[in-house]
């Protein structure tokens, strides 16, 4: 794959990971800020609640998971192509901040879950 080619599949894992993030977190705040009225309208609203941020979490993750992982394999693959440009040496020195994406957003994600789960129980 050329340069180019790299970088624009970057450009799309990037956009990936900021679209999985969006469901989940309007999910968390919206369900955070409804507490009282969750709790309010009964045990099937707010199990079907958990059910839906549990859902929505586990899916944003992987997507999540997935999109960083592949563009941290396209600035691996910048890396072997020895490109001498300035945007795909930033590519490939940014990418190891990737993994928050993968594995620290996840486990941000399960303590606010666990805490609106608490709330909601």
């Amino acid at each position: 794959m050329t340069e180019l080619e790299l970088i624009q599949l970057w450009n799309k894992s990037r956009n990936q990971l900021i679209f999985a993030q969006l469901a989940p977190t309007f999910l968390l705040i919206t369900t955070a800020g409804l507490i009282g009225e969750i709790k309010g309208s009964g045990s099937f609203a707010t199990y079907a609640v958990l059910g839906i941020l549990l859902a929505s979490g586990i899916l944003g993750a992987l997507v999540e998971f997935s999109a960083a992982h592949e563009a941290q394999a396209v600035a691996a693959d910048l890396k072997l192509l020895g490109t001498k440009s300035q945007l795909g040496q930033t590519i490939i020195k940014v990418s190891p901040w990737l993994h928050v994406a993968k594995y620290l957003t996840p486990v941000i994600f399960v303590v606010i879950f666990i805490t609106l789960f608490l709330a909601l129980i």
